[in-house]
């Protein structure tokens, strides 16, 4: 009877192969993150919303409509200064 050679190496443990880790790194690095969100959602939690915010919402954009159409007051009067004959305008100086 023969016997094998014994030359062979002895296998590794599953935790010195690299693959192995680069195999579980995803799963991890996702379990890490779950755990930091989680730590960052306790910690500050979202404002709580007022109970009129829609109609305060509608009041703020009647504002800011309010003053872009003071702002573009003067270019509306140029524009229709530009607009008259020359005309009229001999006429009306004094």
């Amino acid at each position: 009877m023969q016997t094998q050679p014994t030359d062979m190496q002895p296998s590794l443990p599953w935790w010195s192969y690299g693959h192995v880790w680069l195999v579980l790194a995803g799963p991890l690095i996702v379990v890490v993150a779950c755990f930091v969100t989680a730590f960052i959602a306790i910690r500050h939690p979202d404002p709580v919303l007022a109970q009129d915010y829609y109609r305060r919402g509608l009041n703020i954009n009647k504002t800011l409509a309010e003053q872009k159409a003071l702002q573009l007051a003067p270019a509306l009067e140029a524009r229709n200064h530009v607009a008259t004959p020359k005309s009229e305008l001999r006429s009306a100086q004094p």
